[in-house]
C-alpha cells in the first residue's frame, strides 16, 4: 500500500520526517515485551505489516521488559531487508538510586540500547523520567537542577548529539506542565511525548476541572505552537478506549496504574453509549487525535498486523471537522460528574 500525503511530517526543526503513525513497542500491547527472549512470527508479520505501509518511526525504551523489546526490535529489523530509512527512538530513565550520577546513568543506558537495537546511532533519545519541582515528588521525577546542572541530563544529551550517537533528544511530558514547558522554551529539546486521548486531551486543551484525571496543561499544544514535534501516547488509554483487558503491565505500573484503566474503562463505556456518530469507539479515538494540528504523530502499540491496517486507515481518512470535534468533546466532558 502507497501512502497518501501528507504521511511524512517533519520532525519539528531537525531534517528527519516522521509517519503520522508510529509504531509504538511498549508494554500495552505487549507484542514485544511478553516473557519471551525471542522473536515470533506475530512479531516479524507486524512489524513487517507496518514498513509496508510506510510506518518510519519505532519508539521503545530501555525499561520496556528490562530491555526485552529493544532486543526483540533491534533483532527483527536486522532480519528483515528495509526498503527505505527506518527511525529509532528509545529513551533513558534515571533511577532513584542513580540521581547522582546522571551522566554514567544515560551513558551507561544508551549503550545497552544500542547494543540491544544492532544499530550505531538514534534518531531521538528522549528522557523517560517525570519532571517535578522536587526530585521523587513522583515515582522517579527528577528536579530542574536535574535536567539542567552540571553533567545533569541536557550537557549529557548534548555530548551524545555532538558525538552524532543521537541526532536529536526530547522529554516524556509528564509531571509539572510549567516546567515542561520551560525546558521545551530552552529550544534544544526538539520533541515531546505525552498523553493525549478522548477521555482526558488537557495536553491539546483546557479542561472542565471536573473530569477526572490528570491535567497536562497543554504541553502538545504549547510545543506545537513553538514547531517542536509532539507524539501522542496512550491514544486508546491503554486500551480502554479500545475495550482491551488491562495488559500484565498495567497490573503493576506505578505511572498509568490498573485503577487508572478500570476508570477509563468505565467512562470509556458510558461514552459509547451516548455517541453521537456511528462508528466504533476505538476508531473514533485515533481519528480524534490525528485530526489535532498539534499532534505531530500518534505512536500505536501494535499487537496484530491488522491493527496496523486499521490504523493507517484511519490516519489516511480527512481529519474530523471543528463541528464533530466540538460534539464528541462535549459529549465527553457532559459525562463528567
Amino acid at each position: 500500500m502507497t501512502p497518501s500525503p501528507p504521511w511524512l511530517i517533519p520532525l519539528g526543526s531537525t531534517d528527519m520526517f516522521v509517519s503520522r503513525v508510529a509504531f509504538g513497542a511498549g508494554p500495552v500491547s505487549n507484542l514485544l515485551t511478553d516473557s519471551a527472549d525471542h522473536s515470533t512470527e506475530l512479531q516479524f508479520e507486524t512489524i513487517r505489516r507496518a514498513l509496508d505501509h510506510g510506518i518510519n518511526w519505532f519508539d521503545t525504551a530501555a525499561t520496556y521488559a528490562d530491555g526485552r523489546s529493544e532486543k526483540i526490535l533491534g533483532h527483527v529489523l536486522s532480519e528483515i531487508s528495509l526498503q527505505s530509512p527506518t527511525n529509532l527512538a528509545t529513551k533513558a530513565r534515571i533511577s532513584p538510586e542513580e540521581t547522582g550520577h546522571i551522566r554514567d546513568s544515560i551513558l551507561r543506558s544508551v549503550e545497552g540500547s544500542l547494543a540491544r537495537l544492532r544499530t550505531s546511532s538514534l534518531a531521538l533519545l528522549q528522557l523517560h523520567n517525570s519532571v517535578t519541582k522536587k526530585r521523587g515528588e513522583l515515582p522517579t521525577s527528577l528536579c530542574c537542577d536535574d535536567i539542567l546542572g552540571p553533567c545533569g541530563v541536557l550537557e549529557t544529551f548534548r555530548e551524545l548529539r555532538d558525538q552524532k550517537i543521537i541526532r536529536a533528544f526530547g522529554l516524556t511530558g509528564i509531571g509539572d506542565p510549567d516546567l515542561l514547558k520551560q525546558l521545551l522554551d530552552l529550544g534544544d529539546f526538539i520533541s515531546i511525548q505525552a498523553p493525549c486521548h478522548l477521555l482526558n486531551p488537557s495536553t491539546l486543551r483546557p479542561i472542565p476541572p471536573s473530569l477526572p484525571d490528570t491535567d497536562f496543561g497543554q504541553t502538545l499544544q504549547h510545543a506545537s505552537e513553538r514547531g517542536l514535534a509532539t507524539f501522542a501516547i496512550r491514544v486508546l488509554a491503554g486500551g480502554a478506549l479500545a475495550g482491551h483487558p488491562p495488559s500484565p503491565h498495567t497490573h503493576t505500573t506505578k505511572f498509568f496504574p490498573l485503577d487508572l484503566y478500570q476508570r477509563d474503562s468505565l467512562r470509556a463505556a458510558q461514552l459509547s453509549a451516548s455517541l453521537p456518530f456511528k462508528r466504533p469507539l476505538n476508531e473514533l479515538a485515533l481519528h480524534y487525535v490525528l485530526s489535532s494540528p498539534a499532534v505531530t504523530s500518534a505512536i500505536i502499540g501494535f499487537a496484530t498486523p491488522g491493527q496496523v491496517d486499521d490504523a493507517v486507515r484511519i490516519a489516511q481518512t480527512p481529519p474530523l471537522s471543528l463541528h464533530d470535534i466540538a460534539q464528541l468533546e462535549n459529549t465527553v466532558f457532559a459525562s463528567c460528574p
